[in-house]
């Protein structure tokens, strides 16, 4: 069975820059679209991004698109999450998950959900 863990996040100030990273055991995960997903104290958990198989197509939420990129490395078994001007409501533990896709457009998520890894944003 694919497992994925997500490390990479920390305390960092506004305006400044984490890369999250998903690393996948057990098998490949060549052939998955992968999702990160992101729950706020007191709010539901949301999708932030996700990715295809191949890298090729890419979604963002609009809260942080131009400042969220998502890439994928199939040969390390690994998904990344860079975040750039990063704000306090980005303040928020970030999960990794396989995700169905749908032609060009992410699905549902299926799966475990991990421990994810906390991302604080504050001065």
């Amino acid at each position: 069975q694919l497992q994925l863990v997500e490390s990479g996040g920390g305390l960092v100030q506004p305006g400044g820059s984490l890369r999250l990273s998903c690393a996948a055991s057990g098998r490949s995960l060549a052939n998955n679209a992968i999702g990160w997903f992101r729950q706020a104290p007191g709010k539901e958990r949301e999708q932030v991004s996700c990715i295809n198989h191949s890298g090729a197509y890419k979604q963002y939420a609009d809260s942080v698109k131009g400042r969220f990129t998502i890439s994928r490395d199939n040969a390390k078994n690994m998904v990344f999450l860079q975040m750039n001007s990063l704000k306090p409501e980005d303040t928020a533990v970030y999960y990794c998950i396989s995700q169905d896709w749908y032609g060009s457009t992410c699905g549902p998520p299926f799966g475990y959900w991990g421990q994810g890894t906390q991302v604080t944003v504050s001065s």
